[in-house]
């Protein structure tokens, strides 16, 4: 099935570049949301840690979305030149 695909890969140049493009535009996804994708993952864990009955574990990790958060607007703002 891959050796299909890498065929009909090798054969339209357009679905190569299709491919690279898609391949681009999901890194840069990732590379803009990261932060927001973490958070949310945290705050998943979080509340399953609640719902599992481990509430002082849940309250310590409910914090880390926001820290998450937050160091990423620092980052980011540290990152784009000043003008």
């Amino acid at each position: 099935m891959a050796a299909n695909n890498q065929k009909s890969l090798e054969l339209n140049p357009y679905l190569k570049t299709k491919s690279l493009i898609m391949q681009k535009r999901f890194i840069q996804f990732l590379l803009t949301w990261y932060a927001v994708l973490l958070a949310f993952v945290c705050l998943i864990y979080s509340v399953s840690l609640g719902l599992m009955g481990q509430t002082d574990e849940a309250l310590y990790s409910a914090h880390w979305p926001g820290t998450i958060l937050l160091f990423s607007i620092a980052i980011r703002q540290r990152r784009t030149p000043r003008t």
